[in-house]
């Protein structure tokens, strides 16, 4: 039997590899000890990379998607117009012998020549901006959160029970009581009259929760704690007017984006955590060139902001298909099948803060009291599979309804619509009037109706 080779057709002739590290980039250009070099970190070293591979006549770059040590190198690579792809780090593993720094970039060269890496998803320039200041916010909504948890824990340790007569103790009425706490009062009835009047409990109630132990060390433990929560708040309403500037520099730049216009919508809660001072749901019509993804019930101005910041309409129109978008997003099955057999159907691991988004927003949908398209898919799954694979299905077609609206311009309907508090009372009461015709199968006479010809 004559043996026969199989050799592998070279896609990227002028490949190079990198393997990026926190204090040096090893590059290589092929195969041999002497295409190989290391670099350092320092803005002439990325420069010195760059006309290296312009001396070895690379055109194609390939390297790992390291931490945000890639970044700067990223940049300095695609200004010099070359052809760079970034690789998730699970795809560039070695199969097998010793690891080192030389065959790693060696192995990615490797590869990338035969074409057997695929680039990971980036957004365009603008938008990675205003990612970058959404992101910022939202870690910054974070360490409020944690700080907010912390002056809870020292008024329990004061025996001040604010927590069980306030529902949000960073709340209007909240603030105000642990402001007056903080600036030495302590008489009960005095802290419970700084009640607002949309509070639930009353003052007598707010007074009996309000009786302090008088510790010091926890009083200026308190202190501290509120000093770092409106420090935060003022961070948080300055990036707020970062995030405004970059979203009207973005609109305005473009004709298409700054021609539309959409009233507002009065029904949609406004979270306390959603920016105040941007119109979300003008600019996210503006952004999307027309699409109302405030339509959808259940999409909230938070979601929408992180779909303006973490794909952007340039980046989500970079997937050929709702099922690519979904499967970036981790929200669709896996499905391993051997010998004709589906072994396994999970929805792969890892996460990012679109898919966070998403699904959060399909629980609130899951919430919803009245009956929608979305909200009865979401129940069907629910009662079959559990709430878990139900907020998982639900976000997972929520992304392939964005995409389809986004992309093909499909526009989101829903049978019902959006209904105000007296329309909603005024339904649910010919129901139940029709409800009890129907039960005691009652006539027009015996309801004294009188048909006029």
């Amino acid at each position: 039997m004559e043996e026969s080779s199989i050799s592998m057709e070279v896609v990227n002739p002028h490949a190079a590899g990198i393997d990026v590290g926190s204090r040096s980039h090893w590059v290589a250009v092929g195969q041999s000890e002497n295409d190989v070099r290391e670099f350092g970190v320092f803005n002439e070293d990325l420069y010195a990379i760059s006309a290296w591979l312009q001396e070895k006549q690379i055109t194609s770059i390939a390297m790992e998607s390291t931490g945000t040590y890639w970044q700067n190198l990223y940049s300095v690579l695609i200004s010099k117009g070359f052809h760079v792809i970034l690789c998730n780090g699970k795809f560039t593993k070695n199969i097998k012998g010793k690891k080192s720094d030389v065959q790693d970039c060696q192995w990615i060269q490797k590869l990338h020549t035969l074409g057997l890496l695929s680039s990971s998803f980036l957004p365009e320039g603008k938008t990675e901006e205003l990612r970058t200041y959404c992101r910022h916010r939202s870690n910054l909504l974070h360490m409020a959160a944690s700080t907010s948890k912390k002056m809870q824990k020292y008024l329990r340790l004061l025996n001040l029970r604010l927590d069980i007569v306030v529902k949000d103790i960073c709340g209007l009425t909240g603030l105000a009581i642990i402001r007056s706490i903080c600036a030495g009062e302590s008489e009960a009835s005095l802290l419970a009259s700084l009640r607002h009047g949309n509070c639930r409990r009353s003052e007598k109630e707010i007074a009996k929760a309000l009786q302090s132990n008088g510790r010091k060390d926890y009083l200026f433990a308190l202190q501290q704690e509120l000093e770092t929560y409106d420090h935060l708040q003022s961070k948080i309403i300055a990036c707020d007017a970062e995030i405004s500037k970059k979203l009207d520099e973005i609109i305005n730049s473009d004709e298409d984006k700054r021609e539309h216009y959409i009233a507002s919508k009065p029904y949609k809660r406004v979270n306390k955590n959603t920016p105040k001072d941007i119109d979300l749901n003008l600019k996210s019509y503006q952004m999307f060139e027309g699409t109302d993804l405030l339509a959808i019930e259940g999409m909230s101005y938070s979601t929408v902001l992180s779909l303006m910041s973490e794909v952007g309409v340039e980046g989500i129109r970079k997937f050929p298909s709702a099922k690519h978008f979904s499967s970036w997003l981790r929200l669709a099955p896996n499905n391993k099948i051997s010998g004709g057999k589906l072994l396994s159907s999970k929805v792969p691991k890892g996460s990012n803060r679109l898919k966070i988004a998403l699904r959060i927003t399909a629980n609130a949908i899951g919430n919803l009291k009245d009956s929608t398209p979305l909200r009865d898919f979401f129940h069907r799954i629910n009662f079959r599979k559990g709430r878990v694979s139900a907020v998982s299905a639900t976000a997972r077609k929520l992304a392939v309804i964005i995409w389809n609206m986004i992309v093909k311009g499909t526009p989101y309907e829903n049978p019902e619509g959006y209904l105000y508090l007296d329309q909603k009372r005024k339904l649910g009461l010919v129901k139940r009037i029709r409800k009890q015709i129907d039960k005691f199968q009652l006539t027009n006479e015996e309801l004294g109706i009188v048909n006029v010809s």
